[in-house]
This record gives structure tokens, sequence and C-alpha cells, in this order.
């Protein structure tokens, strides 16, 4: 066989492209003794798989029942570890997005800018404004006014009513004196003592 069509024979195996009948002719080749120089090393592959001893297929479920024995080992624990990382990955690059946007969305807006070019003018517009604020802040407290008067009514009400307290806790001392006093004739009348005298 030529080294040309021999290269491109090998090619074809090494990209998995080769046939079943150009995989034999290769290993007939390298398998016959009559190895060409150079080739040594695809020699001993190709003795290699002649003699290893036949493996037998594999079952038509054995891709199935391996990944479920992966899965039921460590991978469910991968698997929730693996969605809680990339979560939180996720988030944390999400929130710092919108921090960057908001930065320049907003960021350069905020800046202050000077409106007035002659300071004559900003100072005539700025009491202006103060000017309105005042007039603004005095109709407030005019309408007020009528509140306070009612507060110091409420005051001067509450002062007659503790001097009214005071006059009647007074009142209220001296007829319990009274009652004393009226206890004590009450017990001194003739007709109460013969009665007491009697039992």
């Amino acid at each position: 066989m030529k080294k040309e069509e021999l290269d491109r024979l090998l090619g074809k195996y090494y990209n998995g492209e080769s046939t079943d009948s150009e995989e034999d002719l290769l290993r007939a080749l390298f398998t016959a003794g009559d190895i060409p120089p150079g080739y040594e090393t695809e020699a001993d592959i190709f003795s290699f798989y002649n003699s290893a001893v036949d493996v037998p297929e594999p079952s038509a479920d054995l891709e199935e029942r391996i990944f479920e024995g992966i899965d039921k080992s460590d991978g469910h624990e991968r698997k929730g570890s693996f969605k809680k990382y990339m979560i939180t990955f996720l988030s944390s690059a999400a929130a710092i997005a919108v921090l960057v946007v908001s930065y320049f969305i907003y960021g350069r807006s905020a800046e202050p800018r000077d409106t007035y070019t002659d300071p004559k003018i900003a100072y005539a517009e700025t009491m202006k404004i103060l000017m309105n604020v005042s007039s603004q802040l005095n109709q407030g407290v005019r309408s007020l006014e009528p509140v306070g008067r009612m507060n110091a009514v409420a005051e001067r009400s509450l002062e007659s009513l503790t001097s009214i307290n005071k006059t009647t806790r007074m009142v209220d001392k001296n007829l319990r004196t009274l009652d004393y006093l009226g206890k004590a004739i009450d017990f001194t009348n003739p007709a109460d003592l013969a009665s007491i005298n009697k039992k």
C-alpha cells in the first residue's frame, strides 16, 4: 500500500470517519508484520486491539442506569447547590447592572446647573421666591389665629374650673365639720341619752 493511501486511511480512522472494511484493512496491514517505517506506534495500537479480549456490547439501558446512579448518589445535592449559587450570582449581577445603569441615567442629570449668568437677576429671583414663601406662611399663620383664640378660651375655662374645684373642696370640708357638730348636738339631746341608758 502506498504511503499516501495509508495516511488517508489513518486520517479517516482518527477522525472517526472510516468504515468497518477500512478498519479491517488497517488491522490486517499492521498485524501482518510488514510495517512501513514511521508507523510503529500505529502497529502497537492495532496489535493491542487484536490481542484484547472481546468486550461484550453494553445493554440498551446502560446509559439510563448510569445516569440514575449518578442522580441517586449526589446529583440532586449538586444540582440544588448549583442552582442556589447560580441564583445568587445572577441576582448579584442584576443588582450591579441596575446600579451601573442608574448611575449613567440619573448620576449625570443630577449635577447642578447655573441657570442665571447675571448675579443681580439671580438675587432678584431668589427674593421673589422668598417673598412668595413668606406670604404663604403668613396666610397659614393667620388661618390658625381662631385656633389660638379657642385655646386661650379653653385655658381660661380650665382656670375657672380649677378655682371652682378649690371652692367646692373648701365647702365640702366645712360641711363635714358641721356634720360632726350636728352629731354632737344629737348625742347631747336628752331623749337620745335616755334611749342610750335603756340599752
